[in-house]
């Protein structure tokens, strides 16, 4: 008999039930993993566009709560921004680079997996990826890791982040 949770094969995580509360788990999961794997990465926060903390990697919750609200402004700014194409499109990563650390903002899709929650609409959230790093991070390295974290996510997700030909997110 083995000790080991049984895993899910497309994401790495304990394989769960299929309700909500089992997907929560196991994004909770994929968020602890990922700051524990990745070199620099020191904390991450998975929140609803609306600027609520759903899911974190034990962050303290106060201040994942404050970094919630602040992540959803700076991903609303980005989004809203006019580029030279004269369209407003969201931006597909937000990098602030700060003395004591550096922030990565990055869409994360819909998921059904956080009923419950205030400004849910049809069941479904639209998720952010915050990802706090070390000054020393390899930033590449940290946004690369975050596109494939947010892959795993998918199993858990209503409608994934897409990448289009031109490579514009979807």
């Amino acid at each position: 008999m083995s000790t080991h949770p049984e895993m899910h094969t497309a994401t790495g995580a304990p394989a769960s039930e299929t309700t909500a509360s089992g997907q929560r788990d196991n994004m909770a999961w994929l968020l602890r993993q990922f700051a524990a794997d990745v070199p620099g990465v020191t904390h991450t926060v998975l929140l609803s566009r609306d600027g609520l903390r759903l899911l974190d990697s034990d962050v303290d919750k106060d201040w994942a709560d404050e970094l919630s609200a602040a992540i959803s402004g700076v991903a609303s700014l980005a989004a809203n921004i006019t580029g030279p194409s004269h369209k407003k499109r969201p931006a597909r990563q937000v990098i602030i680079e700060r003395d004591d650390c550096l922030f990565f903002v990055q869409s994360a899709g819909r998921s059904a997996a956080f009923d419950n929650r205030p400004g849910n609409e049809r069941g479904e959230v639209d998720t952010i990826l915050a990802v706090i790093a070390t000054t020393d991070a390899d930033a590449g390295a940290v946004g690369f890791e975050m596109g494939r974290l947010v892959a795993k996510f998918a199993p858990y997700m209503l409608i994934p982040v897409r990448v289009g030909t031109s490579g514009d997110i979807r």
